[in-house]
């Protein structure tokens, strides 16, 4: 049984899965699972995603504009990028994050010296 192919049954795919990623990112943020910081790129790139699903001809657009001969590879390269921009996102979090974690440790330890020196002042008063 050989079926038609139905040129738009991607695009109702396309579609549906960018406003689903679009919501599932919005819920996420509403329980406070994603902070609004972090979520603007996942945001900005699931409305990328809509507008190339709902709007057919601006992936054409933007192949020509970039010099791309085959416009799913102008997709694929727009993954790519969200996907890259992503990542350095999260690793200038991460590096924040790490810096701040050596700071923490650092000042516990002089916490804890601090401790040390008040304990053997005291023992050393109640001794006597």
């Amino acid at each position: 049984m050989i079926r038609t192919f139905d040129p738009n049954q991607i695009q109702y795919f396309a579609v549906a899965f960018s406003i689903i990623l679009f919501i599932v990112i919005l819920m996420l943020i509403r329980k406070r699972r994603i902070k609004e910081e972090y979520s603007l790129m996942w945001l900005l790139f699931s409305l990328v995603f809509i507008l190339f699903s709902v709007w057919r001809q601006g992936l054409d657009v933007v192949s020509t504009f970039l010099g791309i001969a085959y416009p799913p590879a102008a997709l694929f390269l727009i993954l790519m990028m969200a996907t890259f921009l992503i990542m350095i996102e999260f690793s200038m979090i991460i590096s924040k994050l790490a810096d701040k974690n050596k700071n923490l440790a650092q000042e516990i330890g002089m916490l804890h010296h601090e401790i040390e020196k008040i304990r053997q002042h005291i023992n050393k008063t109640s001794g006597n």
